[in-house]
């Protein structure tokens, strides 16, 4: 925000430079107004309003040198003050005067919104344009609140108004098409974007947003491809943002495209990087640690560094992930996100006064920010430093008053101290303010510590049905079950936490909401189980978890065509064993027959892609879900399929099948097909 408003300030300044270019208008040139504006031009701030204030003294209607003071109140974030000044400055300065009339109310503008208030901005707007209707920033700044207030059609005016003034511009067109996005009307917003391309095709947000505009339509292709280019021509953000978007629907599709990148650019870390990035999405640790490291080979930067430490962390690495974040400090000691992390690393290693002091020293240079407190104080919390905790508590919630896990911890300490008043009180403050269940909730504890163990235990399953993928919420219900007694059902919660992936064993040993765990056998048994388990995934010796297993299918020849009985959605039909194809691919005529006999439902229908022939040629397919493949004792689940138009096109069993099954042999003497694979122990 302050880097936004720096940058206002220097347009503000070269206009003011155009300003007094301009000879038709008797302007101040007293000593003190000029030598402010000079020293506000060379960005000495304090400098120019020192001699402001005094042409004010002498000249109390000098409404120009209001207005620069305005602007520098303005960047300073003093509204108060900055509003006071330009209301002078409108009031002084004289009505001929347009251009300085309209840098006034436009000032105004920029202040009110400062202060929230939207309407008030509009209005000025309105002002500003009356003595200077061709100035297209301010019609652009008027769309923009219209945009935010969701009232397109006024937008759209404003952005209109741009092309008529400006029709090369592509300012106009890009509001026009992201208005449409936010109405839903995609393919009108891709009408806008294919004219802003036209106009200039190296502007990466013409391709970004109109990416944007695809994955609405479920067009991830043409999305990935718009993606590719805007971030190929300049790092766009928004390219980045929407890849990371696209890879949760398309993750081979956008992969395939990044690896390709990475093959044209062998020497530029961001493709590698990007492709780690969505590995990391989609919870690919490893994969994403690799193309991290590539990254980081060619470009030594601390972000990188960083994501590496992060991925180590979600897999239970602390040691690597506290070498890598370590690296980041030492390339960028200024950044305090690395401290950060770096403190809840050495908790995680069981070095929680280690990790107090690393917050010490990330407070001393953040001390406005609640959630160094609030770290601080949940680490003293396991600790048993309740007063400590508190204070810290205490100070996270002044400075946040809506976090609810500030009031939770609180609470519990005082519960700890026996101070049942004063835990009460924040616990109703949990419940009041936490009421949308999700992975970062917690009113679930409060609820049970206030005695109501049914609206506990609802809130709890509510957060779990809001993602059953999420490791962190069955912990954070074995939690609960073992606060309330029930030790059974919370064993059983903590053994699906740690099925999905949950490793943050030096947590477990400091939690005391596991404390009645801790004497049963079971919970001891699951934790060492664990422990050995993550021991061997740390060391990369993953088949100490599988029992190797081997199934084999019949298979039948007919003119060096093998063909395999499958059973699709449980329809038993037979498919080309064909190790070249991409995907399961299904003629029409069977897609029409498993439709209309309940094998396949409207919602497995996925969209359209263009997939190439074995002769080379492109042709166009439906996408679809196969909901369940079974080959022999082999179950799979959610596999894409294609749909080819011609109606003798073979059943082909690709890749999407075959590269989930294992290693695959084929025994021309037995006339099976053997596969080896991997199930959990």
């Amino acid at each position: 925000m302050v880097k936004q408003i720096f940058i206002a300030l220097m347009l503000i300044v070269f206009t003011m430079q155009q300003i007094f270019a301009k000879q038709d208008i008797q302007r101040p040139e007293s000593y003190n107004y000029l030598r402010g504006v000079e020293a506000v031009n060379n960005n000495q701030l304090d400098e120019g309003l020192d001699f402001l204030n005094k042409e004010i003294e002498e000249n109390p209607e000098n409404g120009y040198a209001f207005a620069w003071i305005a602007s520098v109140r303005a960047y300073k974030r003093e509204y108060g003050r900055a509003l006071t000044a330009v209301n002078l400055s409108i009031k002084h300065l004289p009505k001929k005067d347009k251009t300085y009339k309209a840098f006034a109310y436009s000032l105004r503008a920029d202040i009110n919104i400062g202060l929230g208030e939207k309407v008030l901005a509009i209005m000025d707007y309105t002002e500003a344009l009356k003595y200077t209707p061709e100035d297209e920033d301010l019609y652009e700044k008027r769309a923009q609140i219209y945009y935010e207030l969701q009232k397109y059609d006024l937008a759209d005016a404003d952005y209109r108004k741009i092309i008529t003034l400006n029709q090369g511009s592509v300012m106009g067109y890009m509001g026009i098409g992201r208005n449409a996005n936010a109405q839903n009307k995609f393919e009108d917003a891709i009408a806008q974007f294919d004219y802003v391309i036209k106009l200039a095709n190296d502007y990466s947000s013409g391709y970004s947003f109109r990416a944007e505009s695809y994955i609405g339509l479920k067009k991830y292709n043409e999305a990935i491809d718009d993606i590719i280019k805007a971030l190929a021509l300049d790092y766009d953000s928004k390219a980045f943002y929407l890849m990371q978007q696209v890879a949760d629907s398309s993750f081979t599709e956008i992969a395939t495209k990044i690896k390709v990148q990475c093959i044209k650019n062998p020497n530029n870390g961001y493709w590698p990087y990007c492709l780690g990035t969505i590995y990391e999405r989609t919870k690919h640790y490893k994969a994403a640690i690799e193309q991290y490291k590539n990254s980081f080979d060619k470009d030594k930067s601390p972000v990188t560094t960083y994501r590496m430490a992060c991925c180590y962390e979600e897999l239970g690495d602390y040691e690597s992930a506290l070498s890598n974040i370590d690296i980041s400090i030492g390339i960028d000691s200024i950044d305090s996100d690395y401290m950060l992390e770096r403190a809840d690393l050495l908790y995680e290693l069981g070095k929680t006064k280690e990790a107090i002091s690393q917050l010490d020293k990330y407070i001393e240079v953040n001390p406005e920010f609640f959630g160094g407190y609030y770290r601080r104080g949940f680490y003293k919390d396991n600790i048993a430093d309740y007063d400590g905790a508190i204070n810290d508590y205490s100070m996270s919630i002044a400075l946040e008053p809506t976090y609810a896990y500030a009031y939770l911890g609180r609470a519990d300490m005082y519960r700890a101290k026996a101070e049942k008043e004063l835990s009460d009180a924040d616990y109703k403050k949990v419940i009041e303010l936490d009421t949308i269940p999700g992975n970062s909730s917690c009113a679930q504890y409060a609820y049970m510590e206030l005695g109501d163990n049914e609206n506990a235990i609802d809130f709890m399953n509510r957060i779990i049905e809001s993602d059953k993928t999420d490791a962190g919420n069955y912990y954070d219900a074995a939690c609960l079950y073992a606060r309330m007694g029930r030790l059974e059902t919370s064993i059983e919660m903590l053994g699906k936490s740690f099925e999905l992936g949950y490793r943050r064993f030096k947590h477990i040993d400091n939690d005391d909401d596991l404390n009645a765990l801790r004497s049963l056998p079971e919970f001891n048994e699951l934790i060492n189980t664990y422990k050995e388990r993550h021991s061997s995934e740390v060391a990369g010796k993953n088949d100490n978890d599988f029992i190797e297993t081997v199934v084999e299918g019949p298979f039948t020849s007919e003119n060096d065509i093998c063909k395999v009985k499958c059973s699709i959605n449980n329809l038993p039909l037979h498919f080309v064993f064909d190790t070249g194809a991409s995907d399961v691919s299904i003629s029409n005529v069977e897609a029409a027959f498993m439709l209309k006999n309940g094998y396949l439902s409207q919602q497995d229908f996925q969209g359209k892609q263009n997939y190439i022939t074995a002769d080379g040629d492109i042709s166009e397919g439906t996408v679809i879900n196969l909901r369940n493949v079974e080959f022999g004792s082999l179950k799979l689940a959610n596999i894409k399929a294609s749909v080819v138009k011609n109606q003798k096109a073979p059943l082909l069993l690709g890749q999407s099948v075959l590269k989930r099954l294992g290693r695959i042999e084929i025994d021309n003497g037995r006339d099976v097909i053997r596969i080896t694979y991997k199930e959990p122990k």
